[in-house]
């Protein structure tokens, strides 16, 4: 392994890592308008970490949606993590309980795609742990950021956080949806029905039951025998 390679897949990790965890100061804001305390949007970032899911929680709660509803679309996010740690078991090779509970913690997408990425086993587990790390502790400071500078807003400030949630989960989307990323067309079309049975359900659902169907829609959607019938 050349020190180029390692220092290039050092890099990219800690570079990509260091910018997905800023959004944590959108997520600090996001769980202060919802009502969230401090603390519990700090043990938020902290046991759950994975920001789909937890942008879908405060976005149920903040819209008045009960906390099973909230639950239910967190966890419904996080299941493609699941899927994630299958592809990642054997080429990271976690041994321990311990270990792997550690390396489970931090499956996400971008440590996925960074261990994926990588030319090698060891330059994977160096991407998976620079990037995860990386991500973990400056979404972590930045929740606490975003947290009490939340708290400290007031008047027509504090009435725009409403559109912390969407404009985050926008900016979490917007690069899948590019030509430039891989199926690009796939993922329009499946980010599109999504909105489309998220909007029709709205009027006449609980809030937060149409983020879980439409999840289920779109996980529906995106099974392997859809693909192969489409194709």
């Amino acid at each position: 392994m050349s020190s180029t390679v390692r220092s290039a897949t050092l890099r990219d990790a800690i570079g990509l890592g260091t910018a997905v965890g800023l959004y944590g100061a959108a997520f600090g804001a996001a769980a202060d308008a919802a009502g969230l305390n401090l603390w519990q949007a700090m043990t938020l970032s902290a046991l759950m970490f994975t920001g789909a899911s937890q942008f879908a929680l405060v976005g149920v709660l903040g819209a008045g949606g009960s906390a099973l509803a909230a639950v239910g679309s967190a966890l419904l996010l996080g299941t493609r993590n699941t899927v994630y740690g299958v592809r990642l078991v054997p080429l990271l090779q976690p041994h321990g309980a311990l270990r792997r509970l550690g390396t489970a913690h931090w499956v996400i997408d971008e440590t996925t795609a960074l261990s994926i990425a990588a030319p090698d086993r060891a330059l994977a587990r160096l991407a998976f742990l620079a990037g995860g790390a990386s991500i973990f502790l400056t979404w972590n400071l930045m929740t606490v950021v975003g947290a009490l500078g939340a708290a400290a807003l007031s008047g027509p400030a504090l009435a725009a956080l409403d559109a912390v949630v969407p404009a985050a989960f926008l900016a979490l989307l917007w690069p899948r949806l590019r030509p430039g990323f891989p199926e690009a067309a796939v993922q329009r079309r499946v980010a599109l029905g999504g909105a489309v049975v998220a909007l029709a359900l709205t009027p006449v659902v609980p809030a937060g039951v149409q983020v879980i169907a439409a999840v289920v829609a779109v996980a529906l959607a995106g099974r392997p025998g859809a693909r192969r019938v489409a194709a």
